[in-house]
């Protein structure tokens, strides 16, 4: 349709625009933000360069809500500040039927913008942690003071260090527990290799009660220690760092371990909402166009960032009271995302067209 062409084309230039804006701003936060630790030591101006790099994507996931919201509100601003809104809409258009293109723009934003960040933003997002770790001289090749607890909290493991590369544990201790929570055996090994299928280990020894007492003895190899590594992998890396399949995997260990996994459900979910945030900023982008007669650039820019700001200290407040207990972890991803909503409705349904 000609008008929708017409919205397209106004509102494609501004978007593009401003998402590099946001992109530039963003990545020059982050690396002015540790540009000093960089230099004091010693990092390469092209090393230090291709940490920003791999920090691209996850500028642009944080600006293309941002972009969204200033680019829509600034066009059809702009069309409404030059009158082609009164002429739209007194041709007996519904103002939503004129911003369609742009709802479903919205949805097509959120769709791609949960597989990117899962696919593209926590990749590029640990490697660039790598990279920076490395160049401010921090081991990555190891993961220490790793415990981690499976069948109901009936099998702990502890390691001082994992080392991922090779797939070891040193220093490894593998506690048994029965139902009553009463020490069973404890098996003490300076080191365990991973063989693929379960764990072997050096000089091991185990202890068990005999006659009343526990008494160590030479453990023999049987294969009954087959926990995954990525298991050990899983719980010592935050899980905003993992992507979804490892995140769900992890909140399945904490389950089976009997721990609290408020934490870790709450980011899963989170992964939902933040990408649903493109289509809910489209309502809100909406109602601001029409409050804009003049200055509609400023305004827009301004009008976007104060909402982005309200929006990120929410979902802040949402998500750590989440994660603490206070709010049950659907709520706390998605809290944000329907004040934003009803707030677009609202402003929508008593907005000047």
């Amino acid at each position: 349709m000609t008008l929708d062409r017409h919205l397209l084309k106004q509102f494609f230039p501004v978007f593009l625009f401003s998402l590099i804006l946001f992109v530039m701003l963003v990545s020059l936060i982050d690396l002015f933000y540790y540009l000093v630790r960089y230099l004091n030591a010693n990092a390469a101006i092209k090393d230090i360069l291709r940490v920003s790099l791999y920090y691209v994507p996850k500028s642009l996931s944080y600006a293309m809500p941002v972009s969204l919201l200033f680019s829509s509100a600034y066009t059809l601003g702009d069309l409404s500040a030059r009158n082609e809104l009164i002429t739209v809409i007194g041709s007996g258009m519904p103002f939503w039927r004129f911003c369609r293109p742009l709802i479903i723009l919205g949805i097509a934003a959120s769709v791609f913008a949960f597989f990117f960040e899962d696919l593209a933003v926590i990749p590029t997002l640990r490697k660039k942690n790598e990279i920076s770790k490395e160049l401010l001289h921090i081991n990555t090749d190891t993961l220490a003071d790793i415990v981690i607890k499976l069948k109901e909290g009936r099998i702990i493991y502890s390691a001082d260090y994992y080392t991922h590369t090779t797939e070891t544990l040193n220093g490894v201790t593998i506690i048994e527990l029965d139902d009553t929570k009463r020490i069973v055996s404890i098996v003490y090994a300076p080191q365990a290799i991973w063989t693929g299928a379960s764990w072997s280990f050096s000089n091991a020894l185990i202890y068990r009660w005999e006659k009343g007492f526990f008494k160590p003895r030479e453990y023999k190899e049987t294969g009954e220690y087959t926990e995954d590594p990525q298991t050990f992998v899983r719980s010592s890396v935050p899980p905003e760092d993992l992507q979804s399949a490892s995140l769900r995997l992890l909140i399945q260990d904490l389950k089976k371990a009997g721990l609290p996994a408020a934490s870790a459900l709450t980011d899963y979910y989170h992964r939902f909402s933040f990408s649903a945030v493109s289509f809910v900023i489209i309502f809100l982008s909406l109602s601001m166009s029409t409050q804009f007669k003049q200055n509609t650039l400023l305004l827009s820019l301004l009008g976007s960032l104060g909402t982005a700001v309200i929006y990120y200290v929410v979902e802040m407040i949402s998500m750590m009271s989440a994660r603490v207990g206070l709010l049950p972890p659907f709520l706390g991803a998605w809290i944000p995302v329907f004040i934003c909503t009803a707030a677009g409705l609202l402003l929508l349904w008593y907005s000047r067209t």
